[in-house]
């Protein structure tokens, strides 16, 4: 969940004058990691994965679900190892050798887990991955109680609907001001609650979250939500539902919770130098999305089923600080840009890199940049793309300031360049090397949602890795579409059912000299911009290819012709493609499909879009069970891929 600084968190009235200081700051940061860093080279392929989980408390008596807690406090004692650990080695020197490091999140029920090192660079070591996903959940069962899970799905069915929290309390924090979620499930770190509040009052009111509901059979149409606790009058925003901020046949949420407090799986992968980082940055982007309609996992909102399977557009609501200014609702008057986009969303601008794929009309929306800044960093040696890039992200203001970070080295210090880079929450991440430190330049790939099982968790983490490598082995392999079609194709992912409904925008050819997906080869050679051409194809095409298109798994597959394995890892990994290529075709159901089946096909159910806390606990009993083994579910995970 980006920077964790510890100190005092400046209130939002203090941060706001402090802003264009910490910009200043953290544009002369980069430059020095800049100059130090950009003629860097022959990093190993390391890289690692990231899931976020939830822990549930169960009332087996009551049939009851609720999430719980004890995941802060779980945390504190998984930390114990590896606090240990570095106070040892600071002492002795000897190396440290971790199974996981955990990490905070925005939810006080939820828990981030990582491999306690990075993996190896070899795709051998691939066949490790979900070894050590299955003992990090292992570790965070040890320290459980005997009514307590741990479960890793995209968004809480119940989050923000009746007695969802364990113990209960009221929604009425100062913090969310929330008609549904208590303060208290925002984890205690004074980042995380700071967060809540800053993008509230920068923003001018709360946050206004509206997924469409799923008309089921009884479902009223018009929909408008019972719950919604339109008579409240505790904050001066109680007022904004009932004035409009809560659509007719949509599911109202509020709070940055409802976003954040949601799980995902996220790869960051180190590339040998910073050319290569941008070439996996751009890349990667462009399948952001048929990765996402892939893992879909998040149907049900607020106790209610939802016409979408991601979480995507939730989080981007969640986090949008945007004033009515920048929104374009009113003219500019104190504020400085108008803002298409929240800061969660795809990326806006491609970076380019040296095998000449990249042009310029590929970048075709209207970039928002801080032209003094973008003018500093020019002419200060850094190119015209990179320098866009970095200040169009510089446009926001850093939302957490803590007054003890205030004062720093900019050569020897970050904090000020990630407090806005990490706020900036895009489909991929461009992320410079940390100053005084061995990682190198990296990727960050975020339009996963996790899975809940250890088995799909690792099949999409390492068919991404596999993915990124065969990029950078093939120089020729161009998968470059315009930015404006990358929108169009995250807005679609979103939607209920995409991998089988939606068509995505992909490039007709992806090598240099194919000619394999013209169509019209006896014509002879094709133009430059028959060569350009971008088409729409089903995420079943992308994926396995079509006549004419050789398809990503194909890509992979020749990858992996190049590399020396044994049959027993190829074995291995060919189940994780089998796996993927299952779940594009749909002989796999996603687990948002899963979910609102098992929703729909459960006898307490009135077809009225209504997931009551007696099905939620029935929901949640069965993905704890399929994550565990305990129940096959060959449809969610494929024929022989149980846990």
């Amino acid at each position: 969940m980006g920077l964790l600084s510890l100190g005092t968190p400046l209130p939002w009235d203090q941060a706001r004058e402090l802003a264009q200081e910490v910009r200043k700051h953290g544009i002369e940061q980069f430059l020095h990691i800049w100059n130090n860093m950009k003629d860097r080279k022959r990093d190993r392929l390391l890289w690692g994965d990231e899931i976020e989980y939830m822990l549930i408390s169960l009332d087996h008596q009551r049939r009851r679900a609720r999430l719980s807690q004890r995941g802060h406090e779980l945390l504190s004692l998984l930390q114990v190892e590896e606090t240990e650990s570095l106070e040892r080695a600071s002492r002795t020197g000897e190396k440290i050798e971790l199974e996981a490091l955990w990490r905070p999140e925005f939810g006080r029920y939820m828990i981030e887990g990582t491999p306690g090192h990075p993996y190896n660079s070899t795709v051998n070591d691939l066949v490790n991955v979900e070894a050590n996903m299955k003992r990090r959940r292992e570790i965070v069962a040890q320290l459980m109680d005997e009514n307590e899970i741990i479960l890793s799905v995209g968004s809480y069915p119940a989050l923000g609907s009746g007695d969802f929290f364990d113990p209960p309390h009221k929604a009425n924090g100062p913090f969310s001001r929330s008609l549904f979620l208590p303060d208290e499930v925002i984890n205690p770190h004074p980042r995380f609650r700071t967060l809540a509040g800053n993008i509230r009052e920068r923003r001018g009111s709360k946050v206004a979250i509206n997924m469409p509901i799923f008309h089921d059979l009884n479902t009223p149409r018009p929909f408008v939500d019972p719950a919604i606790p339109y008579t409240r009058d505790l904050f001066p925003e109680d007022k904004e539902a009932r004035e409009g901020a809560a659509l007719p046949d949509h599911i109202y949420m509020d709070a940055m919770g409802f976003g954040m407090g949601c799980c995902c799986l996220q790869i960051t992968l180190q590339a040998p130098n910073v050319d290569q980082a941008r070439r996996l940055y751009d890349q990667l982007a462009t399948v952001g999305a048929v990765m996402m309609s892939l893992s879909a996992s998040s149907p049900v909102f607020r106790g209610y089923l939802a016409d979408v399977d991601c979480r995507w557009n939730v989080i981007a609501a969640a986090v949008d600080d945007r004033t009515l200014e920048e929104r374009g609702q009113v003219k500019l008057a104190k504020d400085r840009f108008v803002i298409p986009k929240s800061r969660y969303g795809t990326i806006d601008t491609f970076l380019g890199s040296s095998d000449g794929h990249f042009k310029p009309e590929y970048n075709d929306l209207e970039l928002v940049y801080d032209r003094d800044i973008y003018q500093h960093l020019a002419s200060n040696g850094i190119d015209d793309l990179m320098a866009k890039h970095v200040s169009h992200l510089f446009i926001r203001d850093p939302l957490v300031i803590f007054e003890e970070l205030l004062k720093q080295d900019n050569s020897v210090s970050a904090d000020h360049f990630e407090n806005i880079q990490s706020t900036n929450w895009q489909n991929v991440r461009f992320k410079p090397p940390p100053p005084n430190s061995p990682i190198g330049w990296r990727v960050e790939f975020r339009p996963l949602e996790v899975q809940v099982t250890d088995f799909e968790n690792a099949a999409f983490s390492v068919f991404t890795v596999l993915l990124a490598r065969a990029i950078l082995a093939f120089g020729d392999l161009n998968l470059y579409i315009p930015v404006t079609k990358m929108d169009t194709n995250m807005e679609r992912a979103h939607s209920r059912d995409a991998v089988l409904r939606e068509k995505f925008f992909f490039r007709r050819k992806i090598y240099a000299d194919d000619s394999s997906s013209s169509g019209s080869e006896a014509e002879g050679e094709d133009s430059e911009a028959d060569k350009d051409q971008v088409v729409e194809m089903s995420a079943n095409e992308i994926i396995n290819g079509s006549p004419g298109f050789v398809g990503l798994i194909a890509i992979v597959e020749m990858y992996l012709d190049t590399v020396v394995l044994s049959e027993c890892v190829r074995r291995k990994l060919d189940t994780y493609i089998a796996f993927i290529r299952g779940r594009a075709d749909g002989s796999i159901m996603t687990a948002a499909a899963w979910i609102r089946s098992f929703v729909r096909s459960h006898p307490a159910y009135a077809f009225d879009s209504v997931v009551s806390s007696e099905i939620n606990y029935d929901l949640v009993v069965a993905l704890d069970d399929i994550a565990n083994g305990r129940r096959q579910a060959p449809e969610l995970v494929g024929e022989g891929n149980a846990c």
